[in-house]
Formats: C-alpha cells, structure tokens, sequence
C-alpha cells in the first residue's frame, strides 16, 4: 500500500533490487552554515581552486564540503531513529565497528567488513562548493580558555601555571553563518520507504563537521526532487550556474553574507535550466510544483505513527533484501575458502 498520495508510485520499486534497474532520485538541497562548523582535513579548511562560473571564467578559491562529510552526519540520524523506534540495537549493529547488514542503514547507505560482507551504498553524494569565494566565507578565530581565576592559556596548552598567561594562542580557521553549498543528493533505485527514509535524514541533520557537539550547525533547504533514468547535473555546475545568476543580478560582492531568498530562487532557476539541458527521461518536482510533496513528506514523519510507518516499512524492505541476497554471498564466500 503506498505511503505518499503526491508522487506516482511509478517513480518506486516494490522492492529493493539487487541490480541496478535505472531508476534515480535526486534531492537537490541547498545547505546553509548557521554557525561556524569546520569542514577540514589536517588541520586546514578544505577548498578547491575552480572557474567561477559556467559563463565567468574567473577562476576563483571555493570552500569545499566532501561527501563522507555530507553522507556520515545523515545516516547517523538514520540510525538514530531506527534505535528510537526499536528496530535496531548499540550492540547489534555500531557504526564502523560491526555492521547488522539488515537495516535500512546497512542496506541503503552500505557497509563493508572485509571477508564478512559488503554492500554498496545506494545513497550518491559529490563534493559540496560554496557559491561564494574562500575569502568572504571563512574567518579566523584565536583559540584560548580560561583559568578558574579568569586569566587566559592557551586551549589544550599543557605546562602552564595557574595564573599565568602564556603568549602561545592557536589559531583556526573556520567556516561563517550563511555560507550556502548547493548540494545534489542521489538515491538509486529507490522503494518509497528508502525515498522516504533518505528524504527525513537530509532534512533532520542539524550538524556537519568536526567538533559537531559545539558547533557545526547548518540547515537543509530542500528546493525539488528529481526523478529520472539517469545522474544528472554535478554540484559544482549547479553553483556555478548559480553564481552566474546572482551575479548578473547584482547580488554579489557585498560584504554582506547572501540574502537567503536569493539564493533559493536562484538555486531553482539555475537547476530548471540546466534540467532543460539535459539529455535524460526525468520528472521534476522544483519549487511549487514541490511543496505539495515536502508538506506531506513534513506531516508523516512530524508525528509517531507516520515516522513508525516509514521505519518499519523500510525495515521489512531491508530484512527481506538481506535474506535474498546479503546470506548468498556470505555463504558462497565461506563455500569459496
């Protein structure tokens, strides 16, 4: 029995396949810092040195936001949820440390345990970018703590007495508030409770990036989903294409951060034309034609019953996939040895 009544259940399996059946579903997400999160790799923020746009050649820094830093913090969530409900235990299943492989985590976002078994992750994200540069999206700040007698020392310095203040501050760099990265998030083969399953992670994940108990709050804005029979547009041509727009409105080069409403509007824009481009069978579901669907989407899993419905389903869905086909290949390796 289908779940939604704003999506043709076309666009679904019946069940999880075990090949790919080329079906795709595309969230395409905008993703806002609401504070100062750290997205980096020794010690120092990640960027890229890219063209500004698809039309300015410019070449110019960009923050840059990896996809284990998008996908990790989501399916934590995930499987937050599925312990909340009592679907799945700590000690059946922890993450990177000995997987269950038959739970909606295990089988949507995949696993691997060397001779044990793995599976690939259905769930595709890419590299996220900023739309505006290095310069205007980062500051630095000066790292110190206090004494219980209110003077300063360096944070994490060892070695310094009460009451002394030492001349060696840290320094990090770190990402500002309303920094925006466009992000495509895709699910292949989606059943509807695997599309649902990944839709209410992308939109309860509130923490991306190290230190993420202190900082590292960011928002998702969903703007439309993508059905179609193929990948579509990378997430660096879609802020590319953004930032062409902005630009050619005169909406950058302000110290002011961003206006958020300009930028979802140019996000949708900028997405509808490059769709329009494409080469593929799609179905798009971008700014009011998606707001039917995410105020349903918002309503079943904002109350117990609806999010129980979508945990269970998608549990029955894993368990029955794992019997067919996770058991075969663990006992075709044993037989192999």
């Amino acid at each position: 029995m289908a779940i939604l009544k704003t999506v043709d259940p076309k666009f679904f399996h019946a069940e999880i396949p075990y090949k790919p059946m080329g079906k795709y579903v595309h969230f395409l997400t905008v993703r806002i810092t609401e504070s100062y999160p750290l997205f980096q790799t020794d010690g120092e923020l990640n960027k890229a040195r890219v063209r500004a746009g698809v039309g300015d050649r410019t070449p110019i820094s960009r923050l840059t936001m990896f996809k284990r830093k998008q996908s990790t913090p989501e399916r934590l969530v995930g499987r937050e949820l599925l312990r909340k409900y009592e679907l799945m235990t700590a000690e059946e299943c922890e993450y990177n440390v000995s997987f269950a492989m038959n739970n909606p985590d295990c089988i949507i976002y995949g696993f691997a345990i060397g001779d044990s078994g793995s599976e690939k992750s259905k769930v595709v994200v890419d590299t996220a970018f900023s739309i505006t540069a290095f310069d205007e999206s980062h500051e630095t700040f000066t790292l110190n703590a206090p004494y219980e007698n209110g003077t300063m020392a360096s944070k994490g310095e060892k070695g310094s007495n009460p009451g002394e203040v030492t001349s060696r501050i840290n320094q990090q760099d770190h990402i500002k508030p309303q920094v925006f990265f466009p992000s495509i998030v895709t699910l292949k083969d989606p059943t509807e409770a695997s599309f649902l399953y990944v839709f209410n992670n992308i939109l309860r994940t509130r923490h991306y990036g190290a230190q993420t108990t202190r900082t590292g709050r960011l928002r998702n804005e969903l703007i439309g989903v993508v059905f179609a029979d193929g990948e579509i547009v990378s997430n660096l041509r879609w802020t590319q294409a953004i930032y062409d727009q902005l630009k050619v409105e005169n909406k950058l080069g302000s110290i002011d951060p961003l206006d958020e409403n300009d930028v979802i509007e140019a996000a949708e824009s900028a997405i509808a034309q490059l769709m329009n481009e494409e080469f593929i069978v799609h179905t798009d579901f971008i700014g009011d034609d998606f707001t039917p669907l995410l105020n349903e989407v918002k309503t079943l899993t904002g109350n117990e019953a609806g999010m129980k419905q979508i945990l269970e389903q998608a549990d029955r869905e894993a368990k029955a996939y794992a019997e067919k086909h996770i058991k075969k290949k663990t006992k075709s390796t044993a037989k192999a040895k």
